[in-house]
Order: structure tokens, then sequence, then C-alpha cells
């Protein structure tokens, strides 16, 4: 079964495609998104890998999380379930 690993440390440069070539020295990889900022478009340093299957996964956690990629520090561990937001309070108009 996959599995969605959050990636995170990769310099601001990094395109969707390095970063899924570099995993796949790691296994197959499903997909590489990296998350974007709305307001300006450019990366936010994060994103999410999906291995095709736990061991695959596993493999990347081990060879890449602490690791040097483009002179930053990889943090590569299992994704979690985004937690559901707070509503906001801006305040009432009266």
């Amino acid at each position: 079964m996959a599995k969605k690993l959050f990636v995170g440390g990769f310099p601001y440069s990094t395109t969707q495609d390095e970063l899924k070539s570099h995993f796949e020295q790691a296994g197959t990889v499903l997909s590489a998104v990296i998350i974007m900022d709305k307001m300006s478009g450019r990366s936010k340093g994060f994103g999410f890998v999906e291995m095709a299957d736990d061991a695959e996964a596993d493999n990347a956690i081990s060879m890449f999380d602490g690791k040097d990629f483009g002179g930053r520090r990889l943090a590569v561990n299992v994704a979690r379930p985004m937690e559901p937001r707070r509503d906001r309070d801006f305040g009432s108009r009266a």
C-alpha cells in the first residue's frame, strides 16, 4: 500500500521533478508535490512524496532524513493527516 511522506527543508528553488528524481533512489515514487505560497507563488520549502509501498517509504526515510539536499538538511517522515483548522474570529462588526 502506498505511503505518503512529509519532506521539509529543501531549497526553495527545488522543482517537483528534482524532488521526485531524488526520492526515486529509494524506490517507486507515485507523486511528488511541493507546497506553494498562495500570495507569492513561491515554494514554501516543504512538500509530500508518495512512495509505492511501506518498505520503500521506510527506505526513503532512512536514506534522506537529516541528510543534505542542495545545501540544506532534509526532514523526512511519515505524513500525518491534516488537523482541522479552528474558526478564525476577526471580531464582530456591530
